[in-house]
């Protein structure tokens, strides 16, 4: 039989569940388990495409093009498995296959339920990748908290799956909060009342999570197997870690997470190997020299907007050996200054990430004619791209009013505009040039360097690109387009010929680092930034 874990959360939202099954999947791919993991979100939306990023943090594109949550970035930063629009499931997806389905007339005439239609519906969905040839367990996390009335047919479905399934195939580890009040003091109630809530829905956590910034002690753990029917060695410690997430792994290896999971479910797996995994974790822990990053956007005001742009960040600084720091630099503030020195004077490199609308765009035109300037290491990347190419029309080749046809639509110079396949397009959910794709590196080119390639993959999620027709005066103005699609229809890269590090990229290079394996890109990045430095 396939093995199936449900993550779920308790108390409260933001517990870092994410974090928690994919290092879960982390200790059991040590053991020689092949994992996949499942993000099952409760919203209506079909998915997070047109989701904001204030309301839902950034959105994450798989290989196939799907929009998803940002914990599948998290699930591809700390495992291998297989990521696809598969393995992402929101209320909206199920709901609508379950119209669809009875619209067809496959149901037959019979009257559409929650029970059994939308929960046999849910129940598949997971099934069939838990029974994809090879895979040994199948990780599903459970957005939300328990208690919430969005959540409350994916956990039916869980409660279902365990009936089905038998208790020694289908387990539950429930994300929990044990708050400290003044003076330091642990309080179980909150976990106490959480896991009553599972039960009144007909789950039983099988092992507990308990989230506090300081370590749950035996005796707090004790306290709360008691009250919750978890044995004492289940109830385990998730307190704050020192310096980084890619310590929580071990930390859980510490206490046993995997061993007791796999002694649940009846499984004999190989001695644990994280020797790659602590490798990295000492690499953050003794880094001596800080690299200061300037991340020029529109979103900084929410921590998860780029996160996976701030993740990699940090994997070139492990391929470096040197700690990075992120400074989060508003760029609609940053367009109203006077002097731009003061906020970018201290920086060792500036990156433009993606975005959408013209909010904040001229903060960041001006971060990049900073950058040029003064030899500053820049990387851009989508909208930061875009921004390198108006930035250079306007200042070196003279053309004032270049801009992107998403900001200026009657601009005298568009040097960026609409894909043609863009242009009458209405229905913006899952419409954008979106997944995998090819690019093809230019002999002589930077970034034929730094990647060591020709041909090169990597995921898109856009509308606009380069303006062919100012493709040949921007050239002959000494800027470099490095990269192109196969055929060089389309331009993918685009860079200051005679600057010590200035490359944008249409694509999102973030989407596929890891901190075993760090993005090329941000990897010279960051060595370019701390050689500045030094």
């Amino acid at each position: 039989m396939r093995k199936y874990i449900f993550v779920t959360g308790g108390v409260c939202s933001s517990l870092g569940k994410g974090i928690a099954a994919s290092s879960l999947g982390t200790l059991l791919e040590s053991r020689g388990l092949v994992v996949r993991m499942v993000k099952i979100d409760p919203y209506i939306n079909v998915d997070a495409g047109t989701m904001s990023p204030y309301q839902h943090g950034e959105v994450y594109v798989t290989d196939d093009g799907a929009e998803t949550d940002l914990d599948l970035g998290n699930y591809a930063r700390f495992t291998k498995s297989t990521l696809s629009r598969h393995h992402s499931i929101t209320t909206g997806q199920v709901y609508q296959e379950v119209i669809q389905r009875e619209r067809e007339g496959r149901y037959l005439g019979r009257t559409v339920q929650v029970i059994p239609h939308i929960t046999d519906r849910i129940k598949q969905r997971i099934v069939n990748i838990g029974e994809e040839e090879g895979v040994d367990a199948t990780i599903i996390e459970i957005g939300g908290t328990v208690g919430d009335i969005e959540s409350i047919p994916f956990l039916e479905a869980a409660r279902q799956m365990v009936h089905e399934h038998g208790r020694d195939n289908v387990i539950s580890v429930h994300v929990t909060l044990v708050p400290e009040v003044a003076g330091g003091e642990q309080k179980t109630k909150p976990t106490q009342h959480a896991v009553n809530k599972m039960r009144e829905i007909g789950l039983q956590p099988d092992v507990l999570l308990c989230r506090s910034p300081n370590e749950v002690d035996e005796d707090m753990r004790r306290k709360i197997a008691l009250f919750t029917n978890v044995p004492v060695n289940a109830v385990i410690s998730a307190h704050d870690v020192a310096k980084s997430i890619y310590e929580i792994p071990l930390n859980y290896q510490s206490q046993g997470l995997d061993s007791i999971v796999l002694h649940r479910l009846g499984v004999e797996a190989a001695e644990s190997d994280m020797s790659r995994w602590e490798a990295i974790v000492d690499v953050i822990r003794s880094a001596k020299k800080t690299v200061t990053i300037g991340m020029v956007g529109k979103y900084i005001e929410l921590a998860d907007a780029y996160k996976s742009v701030d993740e990699a960040l940090i994997h070139g600084g492990i391929a470096n050996g040197v700690d990075v720091k992120i400074s989060k630099i508003d760029s609609e503030h940053l367009e109203k200054l006077d002097d731009p020195e003061s906020v970018l004077g201290e920086l060792d490199g500036i990156l433009v990430p993606g975005g959408f609308g013209s909010r904040g765009v001229e903060g960041m035109i001006l971060a990049a004619r900073y950058a040029r300037e003064h030899k500053l290491p820049y990387f851009g990347i989508c909208l930061g791209m875009q921004v390198l190419v108006v930035e250079y029309a306007r200042n070196v080749l003279g053309l004032e009013d270049a801009n992107s046809t998403e900001f200026a639509p009657e601009a005298d110079n568009p040097v960026i505009s609409l894909l043609e396949e863009q242009v009458d397009v209405k229905n913006y959910g899952g419409t954008m040039r979106l997944g995998l794709s090819s690019s093809r590196l230019l002999p002589g080119s930077r970034i034929r360097e730094i990647y060591g390639e020709e041909i090169i993959k990597e995921r898109h999620r856009h509308r606009y690109e380069v303006n062919n027709k100012f493709r040949s005066a921007l050239a002959e103005g000494g800027l470099n387009f490095g990269g192109t699609t196969p055929q060089g229809e389309l331009v993918e890269s685009s860079e200051w010929v005679g600057h010590p590090w200035g490359i944008g990229v249409q694509y999102h290079p973030e989407f596929l680092s890891s901190p075993l394996d760090a993005h090329p890109l941000f990897a010279s990045f960051i060595e370019a930034s701390a050689g500045r430095k030094k």
